[in-house]
């Protein structure tokens, strides 16, 4: 039984409880003395966001009340051009500061919107204006990167969320148009949980790892699994399936979907039946091999860049595999010009999702000037009954925020990561790109991300240049986990 079934059968309902030029300038008030900025904070933005709560239409008369910007979800596409600076004037409407984070950027630490890292906060009811170079080219989004704890309206169980693209120099060939979607879900509640099947991994459980957690279990005093959280919506692009208008496509069109995941904890997977994806960028990352795949499958944060070739006429839901996640929201309808009719499902066949396909074939991999060996574990409902996530068996400690690993500007570190629990960790490393080296037992090259996810019991090794001085912050990036302790630091050293 997988954890979302398991959620839903056995639970017991909680209450809520390196770019350069590069600035960023706070401002206490709305209405600070726009004569006392610098010069370059009295230019014109080219983008507004504002913080604050909106109401979001997920069905017919299921109107949601959350946390998002500009009152809407997903927050508005940012597009920017690879290299040509741009500013942001963030406004901060609530009543609580706020963390604005450009996940997969390479920018400095005074931008990145990290308070681990060191990053101000936006005050409340103030503003904040960054400016800075945007890269690397391709799909990126923003998102809060606050801490939410049990507060499941706060972090990313809000609909603080939305999308980037930065246009590349050379625009990618080979589609017609681009469609944008986001996935999220809404209405969180806490649960009992159980286990999250990572059975859609490619690559073999290791039995050492899972003999790990069983003989921590066996010698804990706490028998009881930590809770978990589950949701009643699903949505794309913040409807509900059935709600809102159907993405209208021609035959023979080429369509370049761009895919992200801006779930709080979920893994998501998506199909199209009679179709198949034809993956090109991960994590907005062109790969070296281009692959097409009956099922796309992304875990938190994750971003996929497809073509479909629309060549099966009709009217086709585009959905996740889990019936009750689709029915109760997780997908959106694909129309064909001059076809009617009931959207139409079809379960593919068993896919297992390998990152290594899509990536060099024999490619050489450099050898990396120091490893860094990682061990993940879980201490069952350790933490007012919450589970308990170690790295190296230490909790991130929030009140002293102390850098756990060492890095000299200008070397290759590959990160050696186990996993000894039976959860899927999609890892975070910010202001960084990662190369793929090895995951689920096999060697590959070429493959850039910034989130990969690492299977309960698995292994997983990835390489990156320190070439972005300053705290970095590395993490699951499934926000019950990161609060609980699945965090650390890296900083810089002469």
């Amino acid at each position: 039984m997988d954890r979302r079934k398991f959620i839903k059968s056995a639970g017991l309902a909680l209450p809520l409880a390196g770019a350069a030029p590069a600035s960023a300038l706070s401002f206490g008030s709305h209405h600070a003395d726009t004569e006392n900025r610098p010069a370059n904070q009295k230019q014109k933005a080219d983008y507004t966001i504002h913080i604050g709560t909106g109401l979001i239409e997920v069905g017919p008369q299921h109107i949601i009340s959350t946390v998002c910007y500009n009152g809407q979800f997903p927050g508005p596409l940012l597009r920017f051009k690879e290299g040509q600076q741009t500013i942001v004037d963030i406004y901060n409407d609530t009543d609580s500061p706020e963390q604005f984070h450009w996940h997969g950027q390479f920018v400095p630490v005074s931008v990145d919107g990290s308070a681990e890292e060191g990053t101000p906060y936006i005050p409340a009811h103030g503003m904040r204006r960054e400016i800075f170079v945007p890269n690397p080219a391709g799909l990126r989004f923003y998102h809060t990167h606050t801490v939410a704890r049990d507060d499941l309206g706060a972090g990313q169980y809000s609909a603080q969320v939305g999308i980037v693209y930065i246009e590349p120099k050379v625009k990618p060939a080979g589609y017609d148009r681009e469609e944008f979607l986001m996935l999220k879900e809404f209405e969180p509640y806490f649960m009992r949980g159980g286990d999250m099947a990572s059975d859609f991994l490619s690559g073999p459980v290791i039995p050492e790892l899972k003999a790990m957690q069983d003989k921590r279990e066996k010698e804990s005093d706490i028998k009881t699994k930590g809770y978990e959280v589950g949701y009643n919506i699903f949505t794309i692009n913040g409807r509900r399936l059935g709600h809102g208008h159907p993405i209208q496509v021609k035959y023979g069109e080429r369509i370049l979907f761009h895919i992200v995941n801006g779930s709080g904890s979920e893994i998501r997977s998506l199909a199209l039946p009679g179709h198949t994806f034809k993956v090109i960028a991960l994590d907005g990352f062109p790969v070296p091999n281009p692959a097409e795949v009956p099922v796309l499958w992304l875990g938190t944060a994750e971003r996929i860049s497809a073509i479909v070739e629309m060549k099966h006429p009709g009217v086709w839901i585009m959905g996740d595999l889990a019936d009750d996640d689709r029915g109760n929201g997780m997908g959106t309808i694909i129309q064909y010009a001059g076809q009617k009719g009931k959207p139409q499902w079809v379960t593919p066949k068993p896919f297992l999702w390998d990152y290594t396909i899509f990536g060099k074939k024999n490619g050489h991999v450099p050898q990396p000037d120091e490893v860094i060996k990682m061990t993940f574990e879980k201490q069952n409902g350790a933490d007012k009954g919450f589970n308990k996530w170690t790295i190296n068996g230490v909790a991130f400690n929030m009140a002293n925020m102390k850098p756990m690993f060492h890095l000299k500007k200008g070397k290759r570190y590959r990160l050696q990561m186990r996993n000894a629990s039976d959860d899927i960790h999609p890892m975070h490393l910010h202001r960084h790109s990662f190369e793929l080296t090895k995951i689920g037992g096999k060697n590959t090259s070429g493959i850039m991300k910034d989130v990969a996810m690492l299977g309960g019991f698995q292994e997983m090794e990835v390489d990156f240049v320190a070439d972005n001085p300053g705290m970095t912050l590395f993490h699951c990036h499934m926000q019950l986990h990161m609060d609980f302790g699945f965090m650390a630091l890296f900083d810089y050293i002469a």
